[in-house]
């Protein structure tokens, strides 16, 4: 093999005492500015206190970090108060632990001395990148150093002493030593500390009978132990992080290709134990990844910690009872063995009750998992959101949208009324139609059609915006959600949804959900404490507006009776049900001005239950707040304005024509985007036209009055009022004052798709009457004089308008 050697170029030497007298002076500078930080450095790197090696045989001892309720009084948790820690030697810890464990934490463990400086420089530009101290670093010996000698605070003073004496260690101890320190020590989650107690806690077993795969979940866990605690809410991150696990095992020969392969599939089954000497656990876990997430896990596990929280205990331990009681019953009676329950003030965001199942304790509805921050479909308890959307734009509760079977899908025809992919034809919880219906009523009474209508008039994007606005944290880009979003189609947390209600009861502010009041460290100095953070997140007016809807009995009456569990009497109490099309999901949120309150139902997996929400969760709700409004009573709710007079009519509930006159969809009165703005020059150019106009002539036509559509696909023909302009076999006569705009002569379109002309035609033309191939079809009388039809036939057709005043205009176009 040939070696190539580079040439290198010979530089002129320059010396310094020849150089130009300003390169001299910044040289000077710059070499006493390098004296004055090195100084520095010694300096502070002199005065230094190290602790002594030995001290870490005599390391502290932990101290309990304890978690109470509002009052500060009634302890919900000691979380070093029941520690499970059994100690065992190296030789008794499986090699797939001891092998896991390095591939994640340390891969390096054994041919480093203490501290890895390739790390340090990468985790210190990583920080300054990132403007803090996010980034360690650390070795698995500079673990054992911070977690039993030095603090888990995050300065660079700490940092410099953990790498000095995680250099001293390693020389005192072996490199087995420390890893069985380290593997015997370290918490894995709740009271669980060391392997060989997790192995039992989490799966049955000692330490020494791990397989690969459940080694892996097992070394996952020390970076967050609740937040990846096999029976918390992130089963999707502890499944990722542990073949997170497993790749770097076989990255580092720790498994071969086949060893590796079957530990990806192995099945694990974790039993766990029900956690001692613990109140509100859903709520005290939650409050607890809280916690780690912003102290670290060692300052909340050993750190002495005092944690005063916003839970009403009172109000808890009732909710608790209520929610076992319910779900046990609808278990039974309606196969939804699951239930759950958030309760918050809304003038202050803070948390009061969260039940997150019956039974926390109860494996065989895996109790553990938080449904109070699970996502699930909201189903119709979402509507609330999109018609403060339209109310924002200007719509009001008295504009009337007509319920009737509507193809909401422009790749489908109107007349088209499946609700098979692509087409959407959405039905009624009752599969009845109610004709015309006021915004009010439609969400009072929950009225799928005319909630998706009023989805379109308010907009998704502009939907999703003042939800999250108001607290939905779950929703992602618009693209991703259709008119489906109106009955439930995104997923939402129960936590948010009544985060969100309380921005209504608090009459548009919004305060968000918060557990913590005051954290204390061990000397009793405050780290924390709650701060009011209140946001405009609703006009006043329009938040009053829909609590004045959904707290009218008299509207809601024709859905769920004037004596249902909504009805407080003369407490003013609003709330929403909501139910998804499959059943999976049951909800009710409701509010008071001083109590929120939202309540769900259902199987951890989904699963289909055999009754809507009324029967379901209501209940349940109304037997908890009868006992809670005597403790937080319910306030009386400030009535909206009134909707103004010089609104468009069909805003202040006026559809009916003038007699013998034409029915209309509200998208022929107003532009969706500027509902007060007047009537649109062209209202055909909405994509949606057509569609709602075509349900809106059906029943105008069933009952008794105009239509647009002359006549409909597959009914008897009625003709318009004005006579017909009699077509003649002259030529087509023309005029650049009458001209069909569209369709453009020659286009094609498919056969059962609309046909949508358009004439251009000036004032004096009072009507126009349409034929294809000579036979009449209609007439429109009123300006724009757009016309829509199905055409049945195919082939060439010869389209034609002819006005009162002789003039025509036609085009040829072909049907497939």
């Amino acid at each position: 093999m040939r070696t190539i050697r580079k040439k290198h170029k010979k530089r002129e030497r320059v010396l310094f005492f020849t150089a130009r007298p300003n390169v001299q002076l910044a040289f000077v500078g710059v070499l006493t500015i390098g004296f004055f930080i090195l100084g520095g450095l010694l300096l502070w790197f002199t005065t230094l206190q190290i602790p002594s090696i030995d001290s870490f045989h005599n390391r502290r001892v932990a101290e309990s970090t304890k978690i109470f309720d509002r009052t500060g009084k009634i302890l919900l948790h000691d979380v070093h108060g029941e520690v499970r820690r059994s100690v065992v030697p190296l030789e008794e810890i499986s090699r797939n632990v001891k092998n896991a464990t390095i591939a994640i934490e340390d891969a390096e463990f054994y041919e480093h001395r203490g501290i890895k400086p390739t790390a340090i420089i990468r985790a210190t530009l990583a920080n300054i990148r990132e403007g803090r101290f996010s980034q360690g670093g650390s070795t698995i010996t500079q673990q054992v150093v911070k977690n039993t000698i030095l603090t888990s605070e995050k300065t660079i003073t700490r940092k410099v002493k953990e790498w000095i004496i995680s250099l001293k260690l390693e020389r005192v101890l072996s490199k087995d030593q420390i890893l069985e320190i380290y593997l015997n020590e370290t918490p894995y989650g709740g009271t669980v500390y060391g392997i060989e107690e997790a192995s039992e806690y989490y799966l049955g077993k000692s330490a020494s009978e791990l397989s690969v795969a459940e080694a892996a979940y097992l070394a996952a866990l020390p970076q967050a132990p609740t937040y990846y605690s096999p029976y918390g809410n992130h089963r999707d991150a502890l499944e990722a992080r542990k073949n997170l696990v497993l790749s770097k095992m076989l990255e580092n020969g720790f498994l071969n290709e086949s060893e590796y392969d079957a530990a990806t599939t192995e099945e694990v089954v974790f039993i766990g134990r029900g956690d001692t000497g613990i109140k509100a656990p859903h709520f005290v876990f939650f409050v607890r990844e809280y916690l780690e997430e912003k102290y670290g896990v060692h300052a909340v596990s050993e750190g002495g910690l005092r944690v005063v929280t916003s839970l009403d205990w009172e109000l808890q331990e009732e909710a608790e009872k209520i929610v076992k009681e319910y779900a046990l019953q609808n278990e039974t009676k309606f196969n939804a063995e699951n239930a759950g329950m958030v309760a918050i003030d809304p003038q202050t965001g803070e948390i009061l009750v969260m039940v997150g199942s019956r039974d926390y304790f109860d494996e065989n509805i895996d109790g553990k998992y938080n449904v109070a921050v699970a996502s699930r479909q909201p189903g119709s308890s979402f509507k609330p959101f999109v018609y403060a959307t339209a109310l924002k734009k200007g719509y009001t509760p008295e504009t009337v949208v007509f319920d009737v079977p509507t193809q909401f899908s422009t790749s489908c025809s109107p007349n088209d009324l499946s609700n098979t992919p692509p087409c959407y034809s959405p039905s009624n919880y009752d599969d009845d139609f109610r004709g015309p219906l006021s915004f009010r009523n439609a969400l009072a009474q929950s009225v799928n059609v005319a909630a998706v209508k009023v989805l379109y008039l308010a907009g998704i994007s502009d939907s999703i915006k003042t939800a999250v606005d108001m607290g939905i944290t779950t929703l992602a880009d618009a693209g991703r959600y259709g008119l489906t979003l109106v009955l439930g189609g995104g997923e939402v947390r129960l936590l948010d949804m009544v985060s969100a209600y309380g921005v209504f009861a608090a009459e548009g502010i919004r305060h968000p959900a918060q557990a913590i009041l005051r954290v204390e460290d061990k000397d009793g100095n405050v780290l924390e404490e709650k701060s009011e953070r209140p946001v405009r997140a609703l006009d006043t007016n329009i938040a009053r507006l829909v609590t004045d809807i959904l707290s009218d009995n008299e509207a809601r009456t024709p859905l769920y009776g004037s004596n249902s569990p909504l009805y407080f009497g003369g407490v003013d109490v609003a709330a929403k049900t909501g139910t998804t099309n499959d059943y999976k999901d049951a909800w009710i949120v409701g509010y008071t001005p001083k109590l929120a309150v939202g309540a769900w139902a259902g199987n951890n997996i989904p699963e289909s239950m055999n009754q809507i929400s009324g029967l379901i969760v209501t209940p349940m709700w109304r037997a908890f707040m009868d006992y809670a409004l005597v403790k937080y009573p319910s306030g009386s709710f400030t009535p909206p304005d009134p909707t103004p007079e010089d609104v468009p009519p069909i805003l202040r509930g006026v559809w009916t024509p003038i007699a013998g006159g034409e029915v209309h969809s509200i998208l022929y009165w107003i532009d969706p985007d500027n509902p007060r703005g007047g009537p649109p020059r062209n209202p055909s150019r909405d994509s949606q036209f057509y569609s709602w106009e075509y349900g809106v002539s059906a029943w105008a036509l069933s009952h008794g009055y105009g239509s647009f559509f002359l006549p409909l696909p597959q009914q008897t023909p009625v003709f318009p009022l004005l006579p017909p302009t009699q077509p003649t076999q002259q030529t087509s006569v023309s005029s650049p004052s009458f001209v069909i705009t569209a369709p453009v002569d020659g286009t094609s379109l498919n056969r059962g798709d609309v046909l949508s002309i358009s004439v251009l035609a000036d004032s004096s033309v009072r009507y126009v009457s349409y034929y294809i191939n000579n036979a009449f079809i209609g007439t429109s009388d009123k300006p724009p004089f757009s016309f829509s039809y199905v055409p049945t036939e195919g082939g060439f057709l010869t389209i034609k308008a002819s006005s009162d005043t002789g003039l025509s205009n036609e085009v040829v176009l072909f049907v497939n």
